[in-house]
């Protein structure tokens, strides 16, 4: 899939509309044993990238590191929606509590919890690391004008 395709996709305002409205995304990646592992964390979409923070020793960072292939999906319901992204992750640590972190997090929950969560964060923290995915492929499937490949190509057949 092309950049300009994937950028379409990531600006189009049903995918804006989801990814505002949904916080938390789900990531899937291969753990360092080779076996699958789906993670729910909040995020923010930045310049046509995704980007979360974990901690560094976090064994989704060993994973990574490994093998940076990454899937996540973003969806909501009702009505149903979701955008699916595959693509490729890039590690840095960053110290002390990135600002973006706190926007991310800040998003999961009420504005009253952001100091306590604040506070109780940075004295944590040392240092974090940046995960940001660059998307190879996408797909937004909001049931009115996509749907699931394999649903639209039985759509499809019945239709002749």
């Amino acid at each position: 899939m092309d950049r300009a395709q994937i950028d379409e996709i990531l600006t189009d305002p049903v995918t804006l509309d989801l990814v505002d409205r949904q916080p938390i995304m789900q990531i899937a990646y291969a753990a360092r044993d080779g076996s699958p592992r789906a993670v729910p964390i909040g995020y923010l979409l930045r310049a046509g990238k995704f980007l979360f923070f974990t901690i560094p020793i976090s064994d989704k960072v060993a994973a990574l590191r490994r093998d940076p292939r990454i899937a996540l999906t973003i969806d909501v319901s009702p009505p149903p929606c979701c955008l699916l992204v595959r693509g490729t992750a890039e590690l840095r640590e960053e110290e002390g509590v990135p600002d973006e972190y706190l926007e991310a997090s800040f998003r999961t929950m009420p504005a009253d919890q952001h100091a306590g969560f604040e506070e109780q964060v940075r004295a944590l923290y040392d240092s974090m690391m940046r995960i940001e995915v660059t998307p190879t492929w996408v797909r937004l499937n909001d049931f009115q004008r996509t749907a699931p490949r394999a649903v639209e190509r039985m759509v499809a057949a019945k239709q002749g």
